[in-house]
């Protein structure tokens, strides 16, 4: 039986409240991120806020927490006038991310090679099938969806409270200047290292997974000086 003397806290009828309002900021900040990784925003073009609310169909309000959120990790950028947009991709700034990525993501790679097996290796084994299939088929924005899906299917497993951020991170500052590359190329130039990465996986051999997932971020560096305002070079070097 419920205690009816006990005095309502000034809390109760708020707390609901501020938990809907936080999932719902949780969804509208993964739609954004979502729509980034597939590279549905255009390095340079300036949304609103309104226009963006109206599109997720929310208010601006969790619309404008969740591009707070993203600003901070330079994924997008606020401008004076208010306007959201990603950020002009520079060779220097394309440069630092390639760098970082050929740095980071090997290493997380190696972290979780102990924590992944035959199922793993099962599961990335399907999404490469439907990769291959999206660039047959020409569909760039399905496959960054799911090249996305096979590599974090790899590096969530190192289970890292530090580099999986910053992992993150850098694929969301890189991955709609990508989108932008394949949309002048196609995706039929593309080859990845994904079958390496499986065998890797099945054999649980850490150096091995290392060494295709680095080959696998470089060998899209010949594609990368095409999306660029001017031609200086774009690889680690």
């Amino acid at each position: 039986m419920a205690d009816r003397s006990r005095p309502r806290q000034a809390g109760d009828a708020q707390a609901p409240s501020a938990a809907v309002r936080h999932s719902l900021r949780d969804r509208v900040e993964a739609s954004v991120r979502e729509a980034l990784l597939t590279g549905r925003f255009v390095p340079g073009r300036a949304v609103t806020l309104r226009g963006l609310a109206e599109e997720l169909k929310v208010s601006p309000m969790p619309v404008r927490e969740a591009v707070r959120a993203l600003s901070a990790g330079h994924a997008l950028e606020i401008r004076a006038n208010g306007r959201i947009q990603v950020p002009t991709m520079t060779p220097s700034r394309l440069a630092e991310l390639v760098r970082a990525r050929v740095l980071l993501e090997p290493e997380l790679a190696e972290a979780a090679a102990a924590h992944l097996g035959p199922r793993e290796a099962a599961a990335l084994a399907a999404i490469d099938d439907r990769i291959d299939a999206s660039l047959d088929g020409g569909d760039a924005e399905t496959y960054m969806r799911l090249n996305h899906s096979f590599h974090f299917t790899i590096y969530r497993a190192a289970g890292s409270e530090v580099l999986l951020p910053l992992v993150e991170s850098l694929w969301l500052q890189f991955a709609p200047f990508m989108r932008t590359v394949y949309g002048r190329v196609g995706t039929s130039a593309l080859i990845d290292h994904h079958k390496e990465a499986i065998e890797a996986v099945r054999a649980r051999d850490a150096a091995a997974l290392r060494k295709a997932v680095a080959a696998d971020i470089r060998c899209g560096m010949d594609l990368l000086d095409i999306g660029l305002p001017d031609a200086v070079p774009s690889g680690p070097g």
